[in-house]
Order: structure tokens, then C-alpha cells, then sequence
């Protein structure tokens, strides 16, 4: 599993996780019943505190994403994939076409945060 955390994002270190584990969930490189990393581990493989991948974790578990027991670590169990598919797909044309009409992306970020 690969993660990429951008400080220059507008979004936090625990949005980005989330974000892009529901993302590798929806293209299927991550699968139903894959155990991901300790939040120890990935906290120290992408240089930032656990507490921040563990927000990560809990947010991916109220969203039904992964189970998280002790001694078992966090378990995929959700393969709502085609619809997180369709939203990032929606998201990635939205993206195309506030570029093509100027909008940068911190922009984009304020005007979709504003319809929330």
C-alpha cells in the first residue's frame, strides 16, 4: 500500500490517509480482508505522529471501511468500491474542469467545503 502525504494539501495528514486507503480499496489495490499496517508502522513510514494515522484508522472504521481489534491490527471489510469509484471519478472530472476554467485547486477546496 502506498501513501503519499502532501503538506502543501489543504486537507489533513489523517484526511489524506483516509482518502487514499478508500481510494486503493475502490481500484482494488487494496483487498477486502487485507490487513493494513500498524498505525505505528505506517506512522513512522510517512514521517508523521500515530495519533494522526490512528485518527486515519477510526474514521475509516465509523465509515464501515476497516475493523480495527487489538492484536489483529486494521482489516479491510468494506468493499464499497463502486461507489467510492464513481465519486472519485466525479471528483477527478470536477478537478479537469476547474482547471480548464482557472480554478486552482486550493480554490476548488474552498468552494467545495463552502457547499458542505
Amino acid at each position: 500500500m502506498l501513501i503519499r502525504l502532501e503538506a502543501e494539501s489543504s486537507a489533513s495528514f489523517a484526511e489524506q490517509i483516509v482518502a487514499q486507503v478508500r481510494l486503493g480499496v475502490a481500484r482494488g489495490e487494496i483487498q477486502l480482508g487485507e490487513r493494513l499496517p500498524s498505525a505505528r508502522e505506517l506512522a513512522g513510514s510517512l514521517g508523521v505522529n500515530m495519533h494522526t494515522v490512528l485518527r486515519a484508522y477510526d474514521d475509516l472504521r465509523e465509515a464501515g471501511v476497516i475493523d480495527l481489534r487489538r492484536g489483529r491490527g486494521a482489516v479491510v471489510v468494506a468493499g464499497d468500491a463502486p461507489t467510492v469509484r464513481t465519486v472519485f471519478e466525479s471528483a477527478a472530472s470536477l478537478v479537469a474542469e476547474a482547471t480548464r476554467a482557472g480554478i486552482s485547486s486550493r480554490e476548488l477546496s474552498v468552494i467545495i467545503r463552502g457547499l458542505s
